[in-house]
């Protein structure tokens, strides 16, 4: 978390204020607008959190309950709201946190409602269940005569729930005509209940891991702070030394209590072996929640969290905005991942924002990583978070040896197939490893067959027309894609530039070609190239891990995708096609990312009994990034990337919020951005850069020009940032986003 971020004060959850029929309250609606004030219904009483339905002009939309009215519309002309919603209220740390969260984004509270109540807009049309149950009327009123079956289906319908006939003649023995006739005499009648939950309870006492003595002082560590109000802690730990399984007891002991658990992981690919080893661990699959999910799967889900049904959630960053009835443990997995960012709409980094959350709650929140963040690292330095560590790997297991491979002094030797990108040295590695009936790795951070597509006859390079970026050449979909918009088209016959024919060639390599040398290389191999692009559902990534498990695929080439989190036993050699890859462009993080992601994909290889290595292709050996990871000194990388931060000013030693403007016309972009440098904040401590065209100038047709205020630590930029804003008519024309914090300077 940048440090320091303002903490709000925890919330001390008592009954919420309720408000009488006739009364004026304020109803929050999911929408970037100003709340609005309606009438309680003559026949209805209301509480502070109810999910309630109003009209909102010629239409009807769902809203919370936000607190007493504040308008001065005379009382006689209020809307009356329509109804309460049959779902369960949004308890205080909620609301609170949808209201802090707003305030630190300096985005419309209606916004962040929207990622907290979008699965319960539609809810009693989706999630409700047509159930048998008895009537109340008797046999006499009926007209039947009362018989054994008869009585029987009374009973058995009085005791369960059933929505078919054909079931509930099942379960009472009889046939289905005798369903038929009572329900057509009156004596069975159908309601509608609200659908059984999704989720059996998980068996904290199922099968209990075996524990290494490191991993259970940790664990009771963890598990000794469920119950103890807030805290964070750092869980950290070489790759492969179980912090899973240390969490997962952590986990355990809030289930014992009775509480909810929510697990952060960056990414839906991380998903499938979490929820594997949360299975081997309680016997049941925990919730999902993740943009893939169906509709309805996410309005099941959103309730039966509400409801507390959802003992244990497991899912991406929108799900730290569920309503859940009785939060007691966080987990953040990978916590330095850059993926926690949501970069679009409301912009917030999850894990941050999750620490927040767990101090309006008064809970722990755990922070698991190989590699922390720097701004992690030094909240745990300063003693704002708590450290426990897991110095080994679990087992025999050892830590990979790093190597090095100077492209310099072993440049790729040109094979029959064209030009070459794997050096001789990590050749020989590769042929090694199959021969031993070992798995390899060969990981590059670049989707696509090329990165850049070039005439050879004039020079023209293939472009994005809606983006400032090159079109990525994908040969095995015979597609040229933009990885920003997600234009798509096919590689043109003659180039746009001078109509030369068959005069297109790919410049530098993406995984396909990787995968092509390969391929050529050790024909007998199974290969499979992998990217977020070729896993583009959870199924496909299960599918995926099955295939590794089982010694089905031989060589993998693949991206970041498989870079962190996935246990594979028998996957030895990890090597790294581009390690310099990152390091260039102007990005204040480039360097500990690229240390935290080459890290990683090392911890891949030898993480059970055969011991691992990984080679890394670099053309400077000298750069202490590759320095680092080759001797295993994190300390001194870390110690001079806090040096060169602190000397900077940068964050955590300083903050930072951009102003992204966009807009179809470029010069009423830049005009704002002249406005707003006209009046920007002078004062000591701040400082604005800009504005300038953003590095993608262009994204999806829209131009973009950018500035960043610079603050020193002590002083909160919001409120400098909101009355700046406020100084400047900005055209409808011209969007501007605000990211505070930002990760991304693209």
């Amino acid at each position: 978390m940048p440090s320091p971020i303002a903490m709000p004060t925890h919330s001390n959850e008592s009954a919420p204020a309720v408000f009488p029929p006739g009364a004026q309250v304020t109803v929050l609606l999911p929408l970037p607008v100003d709340s609005y004030d309606y009438r309680v219904p003559d026949d209805v009483t209301l509480a502070a959190g109810d999910v309630v339905e109003v009209p909102l002009g010629r239409r009807f939309e769902v809203g919370v309950v936000w607190g007493p009215g504040i308008s001065d519309v005379p009382a006689g002309k209020l809307r009356d709201i329509v109804q309460r919603v049959d779902v369960p209220p949004l308890n205080e740390p909620l609301r609170q946190f949808i209201a802090w969260v707003a305030n630190y984004t300096l985005q419309p509270m209606g916004a962040v409602l929207r990622m907290a109540l979008n699965p319960a807009r539609g809810w009693q049309s989706t999630n409700r269940v047509a159930v048998l149950v008895p009537s109340g009327r008797s046999w006499a009123e009926a007209g039947l005569k009362i018989t054994p079956a008869r009585e029987k289906l009374l009973l058995t319908a009085g005791a369960d729930s059933f929505t078919t006939a054909a079931a509930l003649a099942r379960a009472a023995g009889v046939g289905a005509g005798s369903v038929r006739d009572l329900l057509a005499a009156g004596v069975l009648t159908t309601v509608a209940q609200t659908a059984p939950s999704m989720f059996a309870a998980p068996d904290p006492a199922h099968a209990r891991p075996r524990l290494e003595k490191g991993q259970a002082d940790a664990a009771r560590t963890l598990a000794n702070g469920v119950d103890a109000g807030f805290s964070v802690t750092l869980l950290d730990g070489v790759t492969g030394s179980g912090k899973t399984e240390v969490y997962l007891e952590a986990v355990a002991a809030a289930v014992v209590r009775g509480k909810q658990v929510l697990v952060l992981v960056p990414e839906i690919a991380l998903t499938a072996q979490s929820l594997a080893r949360f299975v081997g661990r309680f016997g049941v699959r925990p919730a999902e929640w993740h943009s893939d999910l169906p509709g309805k799967v996410r309005r099941a889900t959103w309730h039966d969290v509400a409801t507390g049904d959802a003992a244990v959630v497991v899912g991406a960053r929108s799900a730290l905005f569920l309503p859940f009835r009785d939060l007691g443990l966080i987990v953040v997995d990978e916590e330095h991942e850059a993926a926690f960012k949501q970069e679009d709409g409301v912009i917030y980094h999850a894990r941050d924002m999750a620490i927040v959350r767990a101090r309006l709650s008064q809970i722990p929140i755990v922070l698991a990583s190989a590699t922390p963040s720097l701004e992690t690292v030094l909240n745990v330095r300063s003693g704002r978070f708590q450290r426990v560590h897991l110095p080994e790997r679990y087992g025999a297991a050892t830590m990979p040896s790093i190597g090095l491979i100077d492209m310099r002094a072993h440049p790729p030797e040109k094979g029959p197939w064209g030009r070459a990108w794997l050096a001789p040295p990590l050749v020989d590695a590769v042929t090694q490893t199959l021969a031993a009936g070992e798995q390899a790795l060969l990981y590059l951070n670049r989707r696509g067959y090329a990165p850049v597509t070039i005439c050879r006859t004039c020079g023209h390079r293939l472009h994005c027309p809606h983006c400032t970026a090159w079109l990525v050449e994908h040969k095995f979909t015979r597609r040229l894609m933009c990885h920003h918009c997600g234009y798509s088209t096919r590689m043109p016959e003659t180039c746009p530039s001078c109509s030369a024919t068959e005069s297109f060639v790919p410049c530098g390599p993406g995984i396909e070609r990787i995968a092509e040398e390969a391929a050529a290389r050790w024909p007998e191999a199974r290969i499979c190239a992998v990217a977020s692009d070729t896993l583009d559902r959870p199924s496909a990534v299960a599918a995926l891990i099955d295939d590794i498990l089982a010694h089905r695929i031989d060589l993998l080439v693949g991206t970041q995708i498989l870079a962190k989190g996935h246990h594979f036993p028998q996957l030895t050699l990890v090597g790294v096609v581009d390690a310099d890859l990152g390091l260039s462009g102007w990005d204040l993080r480039a360097a500990e990312r690229t240390y935290q992601m080459l890290h990683q994909v090392a911890g891949r290889a030898g993480r059970a009994e055969r011991p691992g290595r990984a080679l890394l292709q670099t053309h400077d050996p000298t750069n202490p990034v590759m320095r680092a990871l080759a001797t295993g000194d994190s300390e001194s990388f870390i110690a001079q990337e806090i040096e060169g931060r602190e000397l900077l000013s940068m964050p955590p030693f300083g903050r930072l919020v951009a102003l992204i403007l966009s807009g179809p016309d470029e010069i009423a972009v830049s005009a704002v951005g002249k406005r707003l440098a006209a009046v920007a904040p002078v004062g000591e401590g701040l400082e604005v850069l800009g504005p300038a065209p953003a590095i993608l100038a262009v994204l999806r047709g829209r131009h973009r020009h950018r500035l960043l205020f610079k603050t020193s630590r002590h002083i909160r930029p919001q409120p400098i940032v909101a009355d700046w804003l406020a100084r400047v008519r900005i055209p409808a024309s011209v969007r501007v986003q605000i990211d505070v914090d930002p990760y991304s300077f693209m």
